[in-house]
Parts: C-alpha cells; sequence; structure tokens
C-alpha cells in the first residue's frame, strides 16, 4: 500500500500545470474555471428572481423579494466580472512579468 501511494504521489507531481511546469497557466484555467462557475450561477440567481417577479401575481411581498432576488445577482454578476477582470490583471503583470 505504501508503494502504491509513493506512485501516485510521485505521478500526481508529475502531471502538475500544462506539463511543461506552467504553474501560473494552471492557476489562471482554474480561477477562470471557478469564475466561470460563479457567473453562471449568478445569472441562474437573476433569472430565477425574474420567474419569481412574473409569478407573483401581483402580491407587493413577492414582488419585493423577486426584485431584491434580481439586484443580488446583477450585483453578484458584476462582482464575478470585476473579479475575472481584477484576476488577470495581477497574473498577467505581476506574476508572469
Amino acid at each position: 500500500m505504501k508503494e502504491l501511494v509513493t506512485t501516485l504521489a510521485a505521478a500526481s507531481i508529475e502531471t502538475v500545470g500544462d506539463g511543461d511546469g506552467d504553474l501560473v497557466g494552471s492557476v489562471t484555467g482554474i480561477l477562470n474555471a471557478v469564475i466561470a462557475v460563479l457567473g453562471i450561477v449568478a445569472v441562474v440567481v437573476i433569472i430565477i428572481g425574474g420567474v419569481s417577479y412574473m409569478t407573483s401575481s401581483g402580491d407587493a411581498g413577492k414582488v419585493k423579494k423577486a426584485k431584491d432576488t434580481i439586484l443580488y445577482g446583477v450585483i453578484g454578476l458584476v462582482i464575478v466580472a470585476l473579479s475575472f477582470a481584477i484576476v488577470n490583471f495581477v497574473i498577467s503583470n505581476i506574476l508572469a512579468g
């Protein structure tokens, strides 16, 4: 069992990055994937808020909750877009430079 763990650990260390030791590229890819998932979640929240708004039937409490959900989704989407820009700026100008 110890030999298996040692072999797997050695294999995983060799495959970190793109195969040529590009750790910055790997980190950038992982962060961009996480940011993309968060952007999709923000869009889904906006869609849920829109559907909730359309099905509120004029109830003031449901309308306010739906508008707040849409607002929070838009704020989340703005934060995701800014984080994408900041992360890529930092990685390209500071870490890779």
